[in-house]
Parts: structure tokens; sequence; C-alpha cells
């Protein structure tokens, strides 16, 4: 009898040594998950500044063809050398018309602007909670062209290329400018109303006086490009990266300011240069809500303001003053 029970006690001991292992290593396995989950939220913060460093994601943008091929540019370098993983998808449907599809809900990420946002525009983004940066990411020369055999209107005064645009400007043949030239009906076109070229011509140069009647109005940059190179009677206005890309089968107009013609130039083109009356700053605008939202959003606004200048001479456009692209990237910097 004492020796069952004290095989019992023995048995008793044992169990309570196989319980206590158990325990320690049950703890054990407790502490190693939590060095685990310390370890795994380490890997997650170096995943998540990874991602900072490799992104994914769309970015949408749209709005005007005139700052279409340097914003073309520039998502294509930046999809190339920065962020394989982020696609920027780059559209052109014109300044206004862009604007109608940056201020929705969900809208755009970004819109390109040959012109700044009108008060009613940013009144709608105001009722929409949609804040908005303007980024000024290059200067464009309006630029007046005709056709290459055209060799009697290379220069003219301001006040002679908006006599042929104006509903009033008395002329409808080139003798109506000067006698001594064609007796010639003028052939005018232009951009759309839904280009910001159109509106800076109309409200800048004509100072919102009606357009002739006949003026032929297009929505894409190459119909005008084809028209004025098929007609030698024909004249038109775009921006300068248009001009300069179809230099083959157009010429630019010398404008004379007062002090002699001046040809469109990236020397020439500038807010305080000799071009300065048809010059003008080009935009694209930042939905800032999805750029707080969407980390590619904002890296690409960075990238912009970082390589604009780099870019923009290849796309027909003069740089903005260093100070001003680095006074916004800092206004960016500082978005959180």
């Amino acid at each position: 009898m004492n020796f069952k029970r004290f095989l019992m006690i023995l048995l008793i001991a044992g169990l309570a040594v196989v319980v206590a292992a158990c325990g320690s290593d049950s703890e054990d396995e407790s502490g190693s998950e939590t060095s685990s989950g310390s370890e795994s939220g380490s890997s997650e913060e170096a995943s998540a500044e990874g991602d900072s460093a490799e992104l994914e994601g769309n970015v949408v943008i749209d709005g005007s063809g005139t700052v279409y091929p340097l914003m073309s540019r520039l998502a294509e370098e930046y999809m190339t050398t920065e962020q394989e993983g982020v696609s920027v998808e780059v559209s052109r449907a014109g300044t206004s018309a862009g604007f109608e599809k940056f201020l929705v809900e969900d809208g755009t990420d970004f819109n390109d602007a040959s012109r700044q946002i009108k008060d009613e525009e940013q009144a709608k983004a105001d009722e929409l909670g949609i804040e908005t940066k303007e980024l000024k990411v290059a200067l464009d020369g309006l630029t007046v062209v005709i056709h290459p055999d055209n060799d009697w209107a290379t220069e003219m005064t301001p006040e002679e290329i908006k006599s042929i645009f104006l509903a009033d400007g008395g002329v409808e043949t080139w003798s109506d400018i000067n006698p001594e030239w064609p007796d010639e009906e003028i052939n005018p076109v232009g951009p759309n109303e839904n280009h910001g070229t159109y509106e800076f011509f109309y409200e800048t140069i004509l100072e919102e006086q009606d357009l002739v009647s006949d003026i032929n109005l297009q929505q894409e940059y190459s119909t005008l490009v084809t028209l004025v190179a098929d007609d030698p009677n024909a004249i038109g206005f775009f921006g300068f990266g248009y001009y300069i890309n179809n230099q083959d089968s157009l010429q630019a107009v010398n404008v004379d300011f007062g002090n002699g013609a001046v040809e469109p130039s990236l020397d020439t083109i500038a807010e305080d240069g000799d071009y300065a009356d048809f010059t003008r700053p080009v935009f694209t605008y930042l939905n800032v809500n999805q750029a707080k939202e969407k980390a590619q959003v904002l890296d690409y606004a960075k990238y912009v303001m970082s390589n604009a200048n780099d870019f923009a001479g290849e796309t027909g456009f003069a740089p903005i003053p260093e100070e001003e692209a680095q006074a916004q990237l800092e206004d960016l910097e500082a978005i959180q």
C-alpha cells in the first residue's frame, strides 16, 4: 500500500514537471510571437518605407493641349526612371474641358491649363470641398503662323494681327492690311473654346472683342497645322511648341511690338522679354485632397516641379525662374 502510494506520488510529481515545461514552452512561443510581431511591425514599416520609394497606382491628368507635350514628356521620364509601378495617364481635352473633369467627385488628379483657373471654376472647387494647388510649370509664346510660301505677311504689328481676327477689324483680304499685299481672301483658323489658348487670345490679345464669324475653330492642334500648311492664305495661332515641331510646314509671323519685329523663340519668350506681350505662363492644377490620399499623386507633383525646367526647352517652352520652381516645390513638401 505504501509502495503504491509512493508510485502515485512519483506519477503526480512527473506530471507537474511536464505541465511546468509545457507552460514554459507556451510562454516562449508567446514571447516569440511578440518578438515576431515586433519584427513583423518592423517589416511592415520597412515595407511602407519601400512603398514610398517604389510606388504603385495611377496618376490621371487631363486638360490643356498646349501643356500636353511637356506633361507627356515628364510622365514618360517619370515612369521610365523614377516609378515603374506608377501609370501616369495624360490626356488633352483642353483647359476648360479638363476643368470639367477635374472639378467633380473622384475627378482627375491634375488639370493642365494654359490659363489660370476662373472664379467660377474655383467656386465649384470650393463647393465640392476640393482643395486646388496652382503649379506654374513653364512659359509659352502665343505664335501666329502662316504658310511657308507666304512671303508678304512675315512681319506684322499686334494691331494688324488683331484686325484679321476681329469681327469689326475691317479686314477680309491681305491687301486690306497693306495695298502691296495680294488681293486674296484671308482664311483665319484657331483652337476652339475648349482651349485656354483660345481664351488667352480672345481675352488678352483681342480684349474680349468678337472674332470674325468665318474663323475656322478646331479641337485638334494637328488639324490647325494641316489647315495652315495646305493653304497659302491661311493664318492661325497656337502655342510655340506646335510651331517649333512643325517648322518644315509652317512659318511664324515676327511681331513688331514697337521696337522692331521680334521672332518667337526660347530666347525671346519671357514675361519681361522682347516677346512679353504674347508670352503667358502655363500651369497644372493639383487636387490636393487626392495628393494627400495617394502617395503617387503627390510624388509626381514633386517630380514635375523638380524637373519641368529640364524638359521645357525640348517641348517648346521657356523655363520659369528657378526660384519660382523651388518655392512651389517647397509648398508641395509641406503637404501632409
